[in-house]
């Protein structure tokens, strides 16, 4: 039993994994950080997620009123802005 739940934790924390989000291109961040400068805003983290939906995200952005997490589908246009 000990043996199994130990492989069933495995399995878990390497799908988990697999779901992980990825690293964008140079050129896609500059793209990103254009239409950041657009809203105000700069910094953060930018990522793409893995989940094949081409959703760019930008986790704890600075901007003027405060901290942000930005997403953008893949031609760049601003899905949602949710304050931290």
């Amino acid at each position: 039993m000990k043996h199994a739940l130990t492989m069933l934790a495995a399995i878990c924390l390497s799908v988990t994994a697999g779901l992980a989000d990825a690293p964008v291109s140079e050129a896609d961040a500059t793209k990103i950080r254009a239409t950041m400068q657009a809203w105000g805003c700069s910094g953060g983290k930018i990522e793409q997620e893995s989940e094949g939906t081409g959703v760019f995200e930008v986790d704890d952005a600075k901007c003027k009123d405060g901290q942000y997490d930005l997403k953008r589908d893949k031609e760049f246009k601003v899905i949602s802005i949710t304050r931290d």
